[in-house]
């Protein structure tokens, strides 16, 4: 009986420690099964992450590149002003220099119609203003109207003679002086009085045509007034064309 129970505990051991040992080979699977696998949480944060990275790239990017434009548009804004006042002073420039011609080119026309009415109004009084030449001294010179008129006025005033009246177009010339008493040598003696009234027309082939009539007179002790003759009068004619015609062929003049 003894040996029966040896038999029986022996085989009951062994089965003990197999059933251990498998028991520890299913808690230890169970264990394993049971922790958690992290490596796609890892990677998808490392995807995560450099996405992030790249995206704040772009965003610095962006930055630099919104940083870079404002720095153009405040650039161009400054230009933008700048042109706008240059432009608004050269308007006013514009405008200045508009009023200024406006007001030459209005005074250009007044002086203009006022030149067209004075020489209207000369040649009205030329044409109007008949010289008679009935006993008066003529002779025409060959040099133009111009060169006889300033050899005229340059002879009268050589001579004393204030010009009263004068009318000068391009076809024409007419002086009456002023009476005068005191006469030089040249054209009266002392004691007479004259007055001139000299007519230039311009004649073709640079011709003028010189007319010169006297008022003469001789004045006796008391203011008494002579009778003068005609021959003495066309004498005091001549002289006066004869001065003209010294002031034509002086050396100065061509």
């Amino acid at each position: 009986m003894a040996q029966q129970r040896s038999i029986v505990i022996e085989p009951s051991r062994r089965s003990s420690r197999v059933l251990s040992a498998a028991l520890l080979l299913i808690i230890g699977s169970l264990i394993a099964d049971c922790t958690p696998d992290d490596s796609p949480l890892r990677a998808e944060n490392e995807n995560l992450r450099k996405q992030v990275a790249k995206q704040e790239s772009v965003v610095a990017s962006l930055q630099d590149g919104n940083k870079v434009m404002q720095q153009q548009i405040d650039l161009l804004n400054r230009e933008l002003r700048d042109a706008k006042k240059e432009a608004e002073r050269a308007e006013a420039e514009v405008k200045a220099l508009t009023a200024k011609l406006e007001a030459q080119a209005a005074e250009a026309r007044k002086l203009a119609a006022q030149v067209q009415r004075t020489a209207a109004t000369n040649a009205q009084i030329a044409q109007n203003l008949r010289v008679d030449e009935k006993g008066a001294q003529v002779e025409e010179l060959p040099r133009p109207l111009a060169a006889v008129v300033q050899a005229a006025e340059e002879a009268l005033a050589r001579n004393g003679y204030t010009v009263k009246v004068s009318v000068k177009t391009d076809q024409k010339a007419v002086y009456m002086t002023e009476r005068k008493v005191s006469a030089p040598a040249s054209l009266e003696v002392s004691g007479f009085r004259n007055q001139y009234l000299v007519s230039l027309q311009a004649l073709p082939s640079n011709v003028t045509r010189l007319s010169v009539k006297a008022e003469f007179e001789k004045v006796a002790q008391g203011g008494r007034v002579l009778a003068v003759s005609a021959e003495e009068t066309a004498e005091i004619e001549r002289r006066l064309i004869v001065e003209i015609s010294k002031a034509l062929s002086s050396p100065h003049r061509l």
